[in-house]
């Protein structure tokens, strides 16, 4: 059912802030997607060294910020296994708060992103001048912009790579609900999103919070703690058990493994594949039945990730962002998740304006 004809619009999520415009992950970018209609803002995060949530997307962080550039940290540079594979770099977990407060973002996709026609972006421009916020410093923008638009800001944010923490004792799950808690934030009403890759820390998590959860989809492969464990969830008592648990992302998108994961989730964060898949030539192939299973289990659906650049959108909507958003907003998703939030509400209020919504 298309949620404009329930006047119960989709939400825009701005992903990684207004990131299309701004680097990612800064206040600059949370800024801007609220201000260009952004219901919710997403974050990543991940902890320093002493246990504090920053937003980055990774906890290697050579690819968005200048550390490399500053030799009082060269020796930190190392090698590392995450989720199975060797990554070299700086890692998050080895700097203090007061040490990531030194260093400044760059743009991840400079050749994309930069300011020279055809694209509007000058993300680049801001290279060396914005610095890695805490989720607190986010939490207090989205206040203060709530209270000056005077329309409530949600926040979304992920724990990202929460095996990888636990094994090495910087565990997301209790600073972020300590987080939160202490500014309000609980309930299951409450303009929150926390959203995970993982299957058992979001279990665990609906255990100790009545904040709403979302399941995470990939298109391929599955869940870290799947592979660690070498089955879903946890204590698996027998092989017989194993084969009937839910092992890939794919079998987790099946009606049954939705079913399963509205026992501990409100709604499933999609790749857009999983939906509308695409031909080996990028042409859109026919709607799967996801959102009505999904909808069928009790689950909300938000889709990730939605950009105006024409090497992220199917070869039916080159050049046409809009048309993109107007399929996933007619086959009844709940929520985008969307790099350009403004493009995303703009094509919102066509189609309110032209159903006649308030």
């Amino acid at each position: 059912m298309n949620k404009f004809l329930q006047n119960t619009p989709a939400i825009i999520i701005a992903h990684r802030g207004a990131s299309g415009y701004r680097l990612e992950h800064t206040l600059a970018a949370y800024e801007l997607g609220i201000a260009l209609g952004a219901d919710y803002i997403e974050l990543d995060l991940v902890p320093t060294k002493d246990g504090v949530l920053i937003a980055r997307h990774e906890n290697e962080i050579s690819e968005t910020t200048d550390v490399a550039n500053h030799a009082e940290f060269a020796h930190r540079q190392t090698t590392k296994i995450i989720d199975g594979e060797s990554k070299t770099g700086w890692f998050t977990e080895d700097f203090t708060l007061a040490e990531i407060k030194t260093l400044r973002a760059k743009e991840r996709i400079p050749q994309l992103r930069r300011r020279s026609p055809p694209q509007a972006s000058q993300n680049t421009t801001y290279d060396g001048l914005l610095e890695i916020p805490t989720l607190q410093e986010i939490i207090d923008l989205v206040k203060v912009k709530s209270a000056e638009i005077n329309r409530e800001i949600g926040i979304y944010p992920e724990t990202k790579h929460p095996t990888y923490f636990q094994s090495i004792g910087l565990a997301l799950e209790a600073p972020l609900l300590a987080t939160l808690t202490a500014n309000g934030y609980q309930g299951a009403n409450a303009p929150v999103f926390i959203q995970s890759f993982e299957v058992s820390n979001l279990q665990d998590l609906s255990t100790k919070t009545d904040l709403p959860l979302v399941q995470l989809l990939n298109d391929s492969g599955k869940p870290y703690d799947f592979v660690v464990s070498g089955c879903v969830g946890v204590g698996v008592a027998s092989r017989r058990e194993a084969r009937r648990r839910h092992r890939t992302y794919a079998d987790l998108a099946t009606a049954s493994g939705l079913r399963e994961i509205a026992k501990y989730a409100q709604a499933v964060g999609i790749h857009k594949n999983l939906l509308v898949p695409r031909d080996r030539n990028g042409k859109l192939q026919s709607p799967t039945s996801l959102v009505t299973d999904a909808h069928a289990a009790g689950l909300l659906v938000h889709v990730w990730t939605f950009r105006n650049e024409d090497c992220f959108l199917p070869l039916d909507f080159q050049g046409n962002p809009q048309g993109e958003y107007e399929l996933f907003f007619s086959l009844g998703v709940d929520g985008v998740f969307t790099d350009y939030p403004d493009t995303a509400f703009a094509v919102t209020e066509k189609l309110r304006s032209k159903l006649g919504s308030p």
